[in-house]
């Protein structure tokens, strides 16, 4: 019965579009077990419209004067790229238990974008085949990837005999197979280096690289395509890790001066990227990952922060960076912890300020509901800790939204509510404590930071 009336639906408006020269773009669907009650539709960035869930769990949104281009589409939590054209009437089917395997196109527009969903999930099933291609010798590897990329071509070529493509549409589809192949050959020297303990990065030859030559650093069609972004910064991270490798480690594998390298990869996206998002989001990119990952003095952040203002002072991101470095200056050694409030058992609010005052050894540590298996093996290292340390105060503090689940997860287990707290705000916790990952402790001890960056399993 729902593919029946679905089918009727598509037919219905294909048939009161498709004779109108100015038609409206239709982009509607059907949602199986939605997770929220709307499908909101963006170009880039920007919202440019959206849609509730009618009782059939069915959407519609009518674009006048469309601009043909990627867009892509959010049911919260999750989203995917639709292209869209001028006069098309797109519908999409999805069951969100399994989003984007179930994820099928219909109606006018339906083969480029079922190519790009195509192309996505089969680079997501090479997965583990590339993986076992990591300890192959350059030129093997290359080809390997480039037989890979061929076949995909292939299927485009196939597709246009078949379709009656756009121009732009086919070269999305052309950067969807490019990009995802390339992110694998600037992924190689790090991977191999793990696997290859004897090599070094500059054991590669420079025509591996020979597909750089074609690169385009200013697609702005591209910019928030992920495959595109993704290679982006996986390329600066090799080409400053080369770089480096060479003129300040003599060759080796390891980056000493981590400020230098970050510098580096500032000033190489400086002087080939123009296009100003991208620009943004790139500086953005090493920022951000400096600043959590690296976890540097402070002079050193403050050289950095200085060096970034200069090269990218008018950044759209610049309060969130800001915000960041204010946060790594608070989180440094001999300072109170941020006064950030969680939830106890009780509802209840409470500083963590206050949690850490007093004479007490205290390590805090995190959780969350989404992750159980992180969850149980987390608890079974505080016990161990708690034995190896019976004078030290475990604090546990959920980045859990939902007060239910927080207490599901505590009452299947057995460490009970004592010293265990949710936060109240949990992008607010894991910016002003810098929560880059959830096996980061933090150690305090008379009410002063040791150390912030601690790994569980390292204690």
């Amino acid at each position: 019965m729902y593919k029946y009336s679905f089918c009727l639906l598509l037919l219905t408006l294909t048939a009161c579009f498709s004779d109108d020269k100015d038609s409206p773009t239709i982009f509607a669907g059907e949602i199986i077990n939605p997770t929220s009650q709307t499908v909101i539709l963006y170009k880039d960035d920007v919202v440019i419209d959206s849609a509730q869930l009618d009782m059939h769990n069915r959407f519609t949104i009518k674009l006048k004067n469309l601009e043909e281009g990627l867009y892509n589409f959010r049911h919260a939590p999750q989203y995917q790229y639709v292209y869209l054209s001028k006069g098309d009437s797109l519908l999409v089917r999805l069951n969100t238990i399994y989003f984007d395997e179930s994820l099928v196109f219909s109606g006018k527009g339906e083969e480029i974008n079922n190519f790009l969903i195509e192309v996505f999930l089969n680079s997501e099933e090479e997965e583990t085949a590339v993986n076992s291609y990591f300890n192959l010798d350059p030129e093997v590897f290359s080809i390997k990837i480039d037989s890979l990329r061929e076949t995909k071509l292939a299927l485009l070529s196939e597709l246009q005999k078949e379709a009656e493509l756009t121009p732009k549409s086919i070269e999305m589809a052309k950067a969807s197979i490019d990009y995802s192949a390339y992110i694998n050959k600037e992924k190689y020297p790090f991977k191999h280096l793990k696997k290859n303990r004897d090599n070094l990065i500059t054991d590669i030859s420079e025509e591996f690289y020979d597909y750089r030559d074609e690169l385009n650093f200013d697609n702005k069609d591209l910019t928030f395509f992920t495959p595109y972004y993704d290679y982006m910064k996986r390329h600066f991270d090799n080409v400053a890790f080369t770089h480096c490798a060479v003129d300040c480690s003599n060759g080796g594998r390891v980056i000493n001066n981590q400020l230098h390298f970050n510098q580096h990869k500032l000033k190489l996206i400086d002087s080939v990227v123009k296009e100003k998002k991208l620009r943004d989001n790139l500086f953005r990119n090493v920022a951000m990952t400096y600043f959590l990952k690296v976890h540097d003095n402070v002079e050193n952040n403050k050289v950095f922060l200085e060096n970034f203002h200069k090269l990218s002072n008018n950044n759209g991101h610049i309060a969130e960076i800001h915000g960041l470095y204010e946060s790594v200056l608070k989180m440094q050694p001999t300072h109170e912890l941020p006064a950030v409030t969680v939830i106890d058992s009780s509802g209840q609010l409470v500083s963590i300020t206050d949690l850490a005052s007093g004479k007490d050894d205290v390590i805090f540590y995190f959780w969350t509901d989404r992750n159980t298996r992180h969850f149980g093996n987390i608890t079974k290292q505080v016990a161990k800790l708690k034995v190896l340390h019976p004078d030290t105060k475990f604090i546990g503090i959920s980045l859990s939204k939902m007060d239910e689940n927080w207490r599901k997860m505590i009452d299947s287990s057995d460490i009970g509510y004592d010293n265990q707290y949710r936060a109240e705000d949990d992008n607010t916790l894991r910016n002003t404590l810098i929560i880059d990952g959830l096996n980061k402790a933090i150690l305090v001890k008379d009410g002063l930071i040791v150390d912030a960056y601690k790994d569980m399993y390292a204690l």
